[in-house]
This record gives C-alpha cells, structure tokens and sequence, in this order.
C-alpha cells in the first residue's frame, strides 16, 4: 500500500484475544504498512487491553479505545466508527481478530472501495469460501443470508459476514446511535442501512477459516437474535 491511498483504519474488537493480538498486528502491517489499527478491548479478563497498550506504546499506528464491560460486537464497533469519525479516517474496516479474517485481502477491500461506498468481505461468491467448518455451521450460515435476503430484498450473498470496509461518507450519514441489531444481525443491519440511503455496495472474495486459537463468541442466543431482528430490521428501515 502506497501513501496514495486513502487514510485506512482498522477497528478491531477484541475481548481474550492476547494470544492473537500481537500475531495480527504484525499481520496487518506486513501486508499495509501505513493502515492504523484501533484496538477496542472490552476489559478483557485475559489482559488484551493492557497488552494493547503495550503495543501502542512502542508503535504509533495502533491506537487503543478501552471499554469498561462486556457489551457486544456490535457496540465495540459503534465505539469504534465514532472515534473514527472524529479523526480524519476516509475508509474504516470492520475485523475481528481471531484470524478468520485474514489480512491478505485488505488491499482488495481498499481497491474495491475506490469504486463502491461499502464493500463487502463474502464467503459465498466465486473464489471465496470456508475451510475447517462442521456441515451444521454451513448449512446455518448459508441458510441464514439466504433468510435474510429474502426478506430485505438484498442481493448480496454474503449478508453476515464482519469484514467491512466502509468510506467515512457512509458511517456519517447512518444513525450510529438508533443501530439495535447484535451479532449476525448487526452486519445485515449496517449493510440494510447503507443500501436504504443509495450507497453502492460491493463484495470481495475471502476464504474464512475457523479460529485456530483463542475460543468462538458464536453462540445459539445470536443465530436466533438474527432470524427474529430481520424482520424487526424489515419493518422498522424498510
């Protein structure tokens, strides 16, 4: 990546993810040197936060946003795109930090995004995929965005999926604060919105792997938030 690209930020949740946090740093900075990476730890038991801080202290282009509680994915990216906005970020990422999102794609998001104001990381379009998942897991994910665009009338076909990358035009105009949507939903929600306020969205092939360390945050509680919220979404946006 060149300095001729748009400022990039990276918000990257975290909650006992010490063991990966300082694998992806590297990661990231290996593929995009000049992208800077927020950290946003919800006071993980583990010290994630502190490590962060660590990191930070020795390296300019990572920041750190501390939260006192546990609250959600969804909540530590809102935290995230706020402190983004305040500063002059053009493109902000959406990525989590267990390696199913795998830094090598960021420069497709960042080309991508030259021609779409939201682009999408999809499992589920010609030479993207999944490797290391159970039958039950692909057939509720696939299931799930098949549900989901259906009832919204979105094209897409990777509707769930967390890597984002947003232009700043995009997170400014959508109402951060009226965002209900946790787990699957948040991401179908915040792509729902764009596409009701006219902007462009395109999707990026990725291969997703499961998580090789650390423990899943995926739960029964979020597939079933998902498949009642979309039609909440539906009735309440739509």
């Amino acid at each position: 990546m060149s300095q001729s690209h748009p400022k990039t930020l990276v918000c990257l949740p975290t909650y006992n993810e010490a063991e990966n946090l300082p694998l992806m740093v590297t990661a990231i900075h290996e593929v995009v040197p000049e992208v800077e990476i927020l950290v946003i730890d919800d006071n993980s038991p583990d010290g994630t936060g502190r490590l962060a801080d660590d990191i930070a202290a020795k390296d300019d282009r990572v920041h750190v946003l501390h939260r006192t509680a546990k609250e959600g994915l969804g909540r530590a990216y809102i935290a995230g795109f706020k402190w983004a906005l305040a500063r002059d970020y053009a493109l902000i990422f959406e990525m989590d930090c267990d390696f199913s999102h795998q830094p090598r794609y960021l420069p497709d998001f960042i080309a991508a995004a030259e021609r779409a104001d939201l682009v999408l990381g999809s499992r589920y379009i010609p030479g993207g995929g999944t490797e290391d998942w159970g039958a039950s897991r692909k057939l509720i994910s696939r299931g799930g965005n098949v549900y989901a665009q259906l009832i919204l009338g979105l094209p897409f076909k990777d509707l769930t999926g967390g890597f984002k990358c947003f232009r700043r035009e995009v997170l400014e105009a959508l109402p951060l604060d009226e965002i209900f949507g946790g787990g699957y939903v948040f991401q179908i929600e915040l792509t729902y919105r764009s596409v009701k306020r006219g902007f462009s969205v395109a999707e990026v092939p990725i291969v997703f792997p499961d998580r090789t360390r650390g423990e899943s945050k995926m739960d029964k509680a979020i597939v079933w938030e998902a498949v009642q919220n979309v039609w909440k979404l539906r009735l309440r946006v739509g």
